[in-house]
């Protein structure tokens, strides 16, 4: 099942990529990177000409599968970074 979130999360990342991250005080860890791509606002309402190329909202997500623990079965969870205001968020979990 997907779920959708807004969730504060705290992240650490390894050459790039996150390799672990803080939810709901319980500690995750990074298996595998599955994906990494990157998203942009509403831009078309930002721009003054079609030329014009606008970053608003702009953010990098990468899905991940982690596990909160050795025993705990592993989830697909996709980390997302406002790359304006450097924080991060949860923003989608797959079970």
């Amino acid at each position: 099942m997907t779920r959708l979130h807004t969730d504060p999360v705290e992240v650490l990342r390894n050459g790039g990529d996150p390799a672990r991250f803080l939810w709901h005080d319980r500690l995750y860890v990074v298996r595998e990177v599955l994906g990494h791509w990157v998203e942009t606002g509403e831009w078309w309402q930002h721009a003054r000409s079609r030329a014009a190329v606008v970053t608003t909202g702009e953010r990098e997500v990468w899905r991940v599968e982690a596990g909160a623990g050795r025993s705990a079965p592993l989830g697909v969870y996709d980390l997302s970074l406002d790359a304006g205001a450097g924080t991060w968020t949860l923003a989608r979990t797959a079970d």
